[in-house]
């Protein structure tokens, strides 16, 4: 065996590297599909929905109407109203008790035994999964005059 040709030679090179770059390629593709296949990255980010609430308050009586007024339908038990108050469910008219899809021109009322002066209302969407939430809308009450 010549040892000089032995180090010249290299047509063995090109088909090593070939193979390796096609088995390379062929495990990203099947891990890129097999994503896609098993929709491993659609809960990654739940986005909150883009919704407009309107707030009025009702200063006789002491309730406040919240009304869906544009935007996306949103799923009930998703929607929760949180104030800097307490609220008295007892005579409101909640989103879980509409039920169903919120959408546009859907209400909800909520009472508070006292004034509203100052008190801030936040309509709260919450994922599906629980571990994010948004604020979709807030108001705050005007202080009686």
């Amino acid at each position: 065996m010549n040892l000089k040709q032995l180090f010249t030679d290299d047509s063995a090179v090109s088909p090593v590297i070939g193979v390796i770059l096609m088995v390379a390629i062929t495990v990203i593709l099947a891990a890129v599909i097999g994503s896609f296949v098993l929709n491993l990255g659609g809960s990654i980010q739940q986005s909150a929905p883009q919704a407009s609430f309107n707030f009025e308050y009702d200063e006789a009586t002491n309730n406040t109407t919240i009304t869906h007024e544009t935007g996306d339908s949103i799923t009930a038990s998703r929607l929760n109203v949180t104030s800097t108050a307490s609220l008295d469910f007892v005579n409101s008219t909640t989103f879980e008790d509409v039920g169903g899809e919120i959408s546009a021109g859907d209400t909800a009322q909520y009472n508070k035994t006292t004034d509203w002066a100052g008190e801030t209302l936040r309509v709260v969407w919450t994922s599906e999964n629980g571990e994010t939430s948004a604020t979709l809308s807030q108001s705050t009450a005007p202080n009686e005059s």
